[in-house]
């Protein structure tokens, strides 16, 4: 119990820092009031550019990927449990951070990087699934919706003879299900017509386009 205990806490604490919000205060520009107004790299792409932008999504998938490697380290006999178990900690720790009143981001980035370093193999595959729904239905949102969905059944057929099958199941579905729901405003303004489109996005980090988006 204490190996789930020390890999929720590492989880939680690496997750729960934002550099979105570091950013937001060194550049004087409140994230959460400009753009889509929250604390993730899209976001502040969208206001503060593409090198800021980049910044801020390597540190998430960074933050994600680093908590399930130490768990596993530290836990080498039981790694996939305390390695994913502390990945989801990661990802529960960006959305939300105790010292920011639980108000983080959505945390795709740091999903995905819990996902790299807990298995490239699946990584790959719902990267590359994700990427073809995002340009087929045209909004980046089908790419968190066919990852989150598609995760725990790729855990179940990629772990079936593991004997750690059912938790990690399980944890796969549970985070993936907090995922979904904190992106469900996305999923709704996709249904509605209403959210930025995939191309849209793409001629605003390579187009003229610049700046707020309010």
């Amino acid at each position: 119990m204490m190996e789930y205990a020390i890999s929720i806490i590492i989880g939680y604490l690496l997750g729960s820092i934002s550099p979105a919000a570091l950013i937001s205060k060194i550049k004087k520009i409140n994230l959460r009031k400009s753009g889509t107004r929250n604390l993730g790299a899209t976001n502040t792409t969208l206001v503060l550019g593409k090198k800021f932008g980049a910044i801020v999504m390597l540190f998430d998938i960074a933050k994600g990927a680093f908590s399930v490697i130490i768990a596993k380290l530290l836990f080498k006999e039981i790694a996939l449990i305390t390695g994913l178990l502390a990945g989801c900690a990661s990802v529960l720790g960006h959305m939300f951070p105790f010292y920011m009143k639980f108000r983080g981001g959505k945390g795709l980035a740091a999903y995905g990087g819990m996902i790299l370093a807990f298995d490239p193999l699946i990584f790959l595959i719902l990267l590359v699934i994700g990427l073809i729904c995002a340009f087929v239905f045209n909004y980046g949102i089908a790419l968190t919706a066919s990852a989150a969905t598609l995760f725990p059944f790729a855990v179940a057929i990629r772990y079936f003879h593991s004997a750690s099958l059912i938790p990690l199941v399980a944890m796969a579905a549970v985070i993936s299900i907090v995922l979904i729901v904190r992106h469900w405003g996305n999923i709704y303004r996709a249904a509605t017509k209403k959210e930025m489109t995939t191309r849209e996005f793409i001629a605003r980090m390579f187009g003229k386009v610049k700046g707020n988006i309010n």
